[in-house]
């Protein structure tokens, strides 16, 4: 699972949509909480999320902390840096670096794909280091 986790974060900073689909089961659940569109089911639906957030971040990496673990699932809590060059989540990025925390619960396949990604994002956090108008 942590290999697997990992390859997902890698293919993230690396901004490579195809690499973070390969890692999510084709009849995945993708829920970024708060997100727009709410969750949505399916490899290939989550692609406009991934295409969205490549486009508003440059930069990025993933620190994993704390990770717990249960059968068929990890529960990641973890740190993100990245540049805002766009509007992530709605921000004014104006190429300021942020970090923010990620809560991810992921649960996994018999064969290693991710059946389904929760994740909660610090927007306080977010909001804090990307204020209107600074």
């Amino acid at each position: 699972m942590d290999r697997a986790l990992n390859e997902h974060f890698n293919y993230e900073a690396t901004d490579n949509i195809d690499g973070v689909l390969s890692t999510l089961a084709a009849d995945a659940t993708h829920d970024i909480v708060g997100w727009p569109s709410g969750p949505t089911q399916g490899r290939e639906n989550a692609r406009p999320f991934y295409e969205a957030l490549f486009a508003d971040l440059a930069e990025s990496s993933v620190t994993p902390g704390k990770r717990l673990y249960g059968d068929n699932f990890i529960v990641d809590d973890s740190v993100a840096k990245f540049k805002a060059v766009g509007r992530p989540f709605g921000l004014e990025g104006r190429g300021r670096t942020v970090e923010a925390r990620l809560l991810h619960i992921i649960q996994f396949t018999n064969d290693g794909t991710i059946q389904r990604e929760n994740v909660w994002i610090d927007m306080a956090a977010l909001m804090q280091q990307l204020p209107p108008g600074a």
